[in-house]
C-alpha cells in the first residue's frame, strides 16, 4: 500500500522508464495511457487528460475531456516488459474537468458500495474462479477454431497441454503481488481455470482485470489465443466466472448459514438479498448473447435456487471451515465488468441484511435433469429479457445511477 511520495521515490530508484495509467471502459475492457516518470507527480496532482468520447460508454464529443488520477496503492511492475527500463502500471480513478468523480467510472462505483458496507459494520471479501479457453493460431497470429488440446477436467500432460501456460500465468501474477490459489484443466478441450483467494472487493476486481491481461499476454507469447467468451465452442463447456463471497465483522469471517445466531442470520439475509435481485442484475453478470447459451448445462445454472455443495444451483455453499466459509455465485461469466458486477452483488446482499430477508428453502436435487415438477423461477433466457429486467429496476439505478444503467444497456 504505497503512498504517492513512496511511489515517486520507487520509480526514481528502480529504473522505471514508462508508466501505464490503466482504467476500464463501461464493459470492463482495460485501456491505458503511458506517461514518462517526469509526468507522474503531475498525474497525482492534476491528472492526465484523455478523450472520453473515444471510450465505449463514456462522454460525447461535447464534453469529452476526462482526467486519470493514478491510485498509488495499485503500483505494479509488468514482469513481461524489459527489466532495464522497467514499465509499471497503476489503476486510476477518473474525474471530470471540474474535479468531480466521473459518473461512468465503474471502479469508483464499487468503492462507494464498499464504503457503504463498512459504515454498516459489514465487510466483504470476494474471490473469483475464472475459466478461459486456449486456441491455436494461424501463420498470421489470428485465432483459429482449433482448441489447444483435447484434455478434460483435471487431466495431466500430455492430454493437458495448457499446464505450461497456466504455470507462467501464475508465476507472472505472483511477481505482480497476486497469488493464485489453484489452477487446473477444465472440462472443455483447451479449457483452463485459475482460482484466487478472497480479498477486498476492489483489490479482487483489480486482480481479475490484471489476470485477464496476463492470460492474453502469456497465451500470445506461446503462439496461442485466449478466449474468455461465455460459449466459444458450441456443444462444449462454457466459460464461467464463479464469484465467492464471505462476510466479515471485526476482521473475522462470520459467514455461516447454519444455526440461529446473529452471524447465521446475517449470512442468510445476505444470500437472500442476492437471490432476490438476481434477475435484475443478470445483464451485468452476463452481458452477451452467448452468455445465455451457457445457462442450464455443463455446470451453469438455469434456475434461481441454492443448496449446499450442489453444483447445479445458482448459489452453492461449499464444504469449508474457518476463513474459507463462503457462498459461491455460479451464474456470472468472464465478460462481466467486475467492478459493476461486484457492486451490484454486494449491494443486493447488503439490502438483504438491511431488510432482514430469509432465503427460500434449499433445493437438494440435480437441476440439470429436466424435471416438470420443479417449480422454480428461472434466470433470464436471453440478453433482451435480462436487459428488460435491468431497465425497469429501481434497485439497479440506485446502485449504478441512471446514466450508467442506460448507457450499459444501450451499448451491449
Amino acid at each position: 500500500m504505497y503512498t504517492e511520495k513512496e511511489v515517486i521515490t520507487f520509480v526514481k530508484d528502480n529504473d522505471v522508464k514508462f508508466i501505464r495509467l490503466a482504467f476500464c471502459d463501461l464493459l470492463g475492457n482495460q485501456k491505458n495511457i503511458s506517461i514518462l516518470p517526469d509526468a507522474l507527480e503531475t498525474a497525482f496532482e492534476r491528472g492526465i487528460p484523455f478523450d472520453g468520447s473515444s471510450i465505449l460508454g463514456f462522454n460525447d464529443v461535447v464534453n469529452s475531456d476526462l482526467f486519470l488520477f493514478p491510485d498509488a496503492s495499485t503500483l505494479s511492475i509488468l514482469p513481461w516488459r524489459p527489466q532495464q527500463g522497467r514499465v509499471v502500471r497503476f489503476f486510476c480513478n477518473i474525474k471530470n474537468a471540474d474535479g468531480t468523480d466521473f459518473l461512468c467510472d465503474s471502479r469508483k462505483i464499487l468503492e462507494k458500495v464498499i464504503a457503504k458496507g463498512m459504515k454498516s459494520g459489514i465487510g466483504c471479501k470476494v474471490g473469483s474462479e475464472c475459466e478461459f479457453y486456449l486456441f491455436k493460431t494461424d501463420d498470421d497470429g489470428n485465432r483459429t477454431d482449433i482448441p489447444y488440446d483435447r484434455g478434460g477436467y483435471c487431466d495431466v500432460s500430455p492430454l493437458d497441454k495448457g499446464e505450461n501456460v497456466r504455470r507462467e500465468v501464475c508465476l507472472t501474477l505472483e511477481e505482480m503481488g497476486i497469488t493464485p490459489e489453484s489452477s487446473h484443466h477444465e472440462h472443455g478441450p483447451g479449457q483452463n481455470e485459475i482460482d484466487f483467494e478472497c480479498s477486498n472487493p476492489l483489490r479482487s476486481a483489480d486482480n481479475l482485470i490484471t489476470f485477464k491481461s496476463v492470460v492474453a499476454v502469456v497465451a500470445n507469447r506461446s503462439g496461442l489465443s485466449a478466449s474468455f467468451e461465455p460459449k466459444p465452442i458450441p456443444g462444449e463447456s462454457g466459460n464461467a466466472l464463479h464469484i465467492n463471497l464471505s462476510l466479515y465483522k471485526n476482521g473475522k469471517n462470520i459467514f455461516d448459514i447454519e444455526g440461529s445466531n446473529d452471524n447465521a442470520r446475517l449470512s442468510r439475509a445476505f444470500m437472500a438479498g442476492v437471490i432476490n435481485r438476481i434477475k435484475e442484475i443478470t445483464v451485468f453478470l452476463n452481458p452477451s448473447k452467448s452468455s445465455y447459451e451457457r445457462f442450464g448445462n455443463f455446470g451453469a445454472p438455469k434456475f434461481i435456487s441454492w443448496s449446499s455443495q450442489n453444483r447445479s444451483q445458482l448459489i452453492r455453499i461449499p464444504a469449508a471451515t474457518g476463513e474459507k466459509k463462503r457462498m459461491e455465485l455460479r451464474s456470472p461469466d468472464p465478460l462481466a465488468n467486475p467492478y459493476l458486477a461486484y457492486a451490484l452483488v454486494l449491494s443486493a446482499g447488503l439490502e438483504g441484511i438491511e431488510k432482514n430477508m430469509e432465503p427460500m428453502e434449499a433445493v437438494n436435487i440435480n437441476l440439470y435433469n429436466e424435471n416438470p415438477e420443479v417449480n422454480l423461477d428461472r434466470l433470464p433466457l436471453s440478453l433482451e429479457e435480462a436487459k428488460g429486467y435491468a431497465k425497469e429496476s429501481e434497485f439497479v439505478r440506485g446502485v449504478l445511477g441512471d446514466t450508467v444503467t442506460e448507457k450499459f444497456i444501450e451499448i451491449i
